[in-house]
């Protein structure tokens, strides 16, 4: 193999020129006055799979770790079939996602199994396997080269939810919380704890476990979890914080840490790794319903009515366990009901309700980009930065929208414009709020593989 033009290759990939890259790589496959040595031709492929999953092409980069996989003397069958794997689950193919994790844990030679455990937990979990799902994640729990197992353990979690277990995953989720995690990783489990907590009739236990969630305020229950909270403080405030007959949790949360609710793959990738020491490969990084933002000024729902609750459901409590009397019931219901009212009101608008909503305003900005500098645009974003930022856009009036993320006060959208030449441009136009409607930041191109 030509030594040289492989340094360069690695030298541009490491650059971030992954079409630099990619030739370089593949005039050293091609160089025939440099004959390969075993297990070489393998590498090469490898590497070139690689870049074109920065290229965003992934069907060519399965093809080329196809070709890896088919060198015998290639000594990373593991590493390649964990990439063929995410590339799958990438185009949504969870079914040949799974065959290929699987390959890779088979390899005893690959030395990040609970890597490829956790590609298949989250795949077989889109298939809607929640049984197979949850074998993946114990194993991927249970590797000791796993640095992080909390991740495996909430997922492990969400299937003992899925397969009515509650009890079960009350002891997944006990178990993650014995190893340090970023404090938004803590707060999901904190509230998937409770609603585990509320399932097996453990109402004190369950209040305890979404206070813990809710504590830093910067972390809002999701609806189901909401409501789940709800019964909780209901329960305890009529002296009833253990249940003996096990209730079914109001919609639990099915979405795990990588694994979201609408089944939309979403992969992050790592800077590779140095030749010698580990061959690169991209991962799915953990997400899923992330917290949503505290915003300056703003009285959220559970930020506004802590104190309030906290006093009603400890005082009330009290009273109620030596009086029980019916005006009483009847108060704690009325309190209820005006605070799960209040709180579906404050969680449309704290979920990213608005009109006009985030998708029309931007198809509206990719449908006529000149016109839209004066429409759509945030008051802080000034006619020459607007200018700059719609130079290079391409105007596509049925441009498609591919995804949303919303939260209060700021939301982005992913759309794909098609250009004259029948191309495809994806844009990521981020959004902030504007009283209920919602106006344009920033716009920019947008590379799913490496966000």
């Amino acid at each position: 193999m030509n030594n040289d033009l492989f340094q360069q290759a690695r030298a541009a990939y490491a650059a971030k020129d992954y079409e630099g890259a990619l030739a370089a790589f593949t005039r050293c496959l091609q160089d025939g006055s440099h004959p390969l040595a075993p297990g070489e031709m393998g590498l090469l492929y490898h590497q070139i799979g690689n870049c074109l999953v920065k290229l965003k092409d992934c069907n060519e980069a399965i093809q080329a770790y196809t070709q890896a996989t088919a060198d015998a003397a290639y000594d990373a069958c593991g590493a390649v079939n964990y990439n063929l794997g995410m590339a799958y689950a990438a185009l949504h193919d969870y079914e040949d996602a799974v065959k290929h994790f699987e390959i890779a844990v088979s390899d005893a030679k690959y030395d990040t199994p609970y890597k490829a455990y956790t590609g298949m937990g989250n795949a077989l979990l889109k298939l809607g396997k929640s049984a197979e799902a949850g074998v993946a994640f114990r194993e991927a729990a249970l590797d000791e080269g796993n640095p992080d197992p909390t991740k495996a353990l909430l997922n492990l979690g969400v299937c003992f939810m899925a397969l009515d277990r509650p009890a079960d995953a009350v002891a997944s989720y006990e178990s993650a919380l014995q190893f340090d995690m970023q404090p938004d990783t803590k707060n999901k489990l904190y509230a998937n704890l409770g609603q585990a907590y509320v399932a097996c009739g453990q109402m004190q236990k369950a209040v305890n476990a979404f206070e813990q969630a809710i504590a830093s305020k910067t972390y809002y229950l999701s609806d189901s979890a909401s409501v789940d909270y709800q019964r909780a403080i209901a329960a305890v405030a009529q002296g009833t914080s253990e249940i003996t007959q096990v209730i079914p949790s109001v919609a639990a949360d099915m979405s795990g840490l990588d694994v979201t609710a609408d089944g939309t793959a979403v992969y992050a990738e790592q800077d590779p790794y140095a030749y010698g020491e580990q061959d690169p490969y991209y991962y799915a990084d953990s997400y899923g319903d992330q917290p949503y933002p505290a915003s300056e000024g703003s009285d959220r729902f559970f930020n506004a009515s802590d104190e309030e609750l906290e006093k009603w459901s400890k005082g009330l409590a009290k009273q109620d366990r030596k009086r029980r009397n019916v005006g009483l019931k009847f108060l704690v219901v009325l309190i209820l009901l005006v605070l799960v009212a209040f709180g579906a009101a404050v969680f449309l608008y704290t979920q990213g309700w608005g009109y006009p909503s985030q998708e029309t305003v931007a198809k509206e900005l990719l449908a006529n980009p000149e016109a839209a500098v004066s429409t759509v645009f945030a008051k802080e974003v000034d006619s020459e930065r607007a200018q700059t930022m719609i130079d290079p856009v391409v105007a596509d009036p049925n441009a498609v929208v591919n995804g949303v993320d919303k939260s209060m006060s700021n939301s982005t959208v992913y759309l794909t414009a098609k250009t004259e030449q029948g191309g495809d441009i994806q844009y990521k136009v981020s959004l902030v709020r504007d009283m209920i409607g919602w106006k344009v930041s920033n716009i920019e191109p947008y590379f799913a593989s490496q966000n």
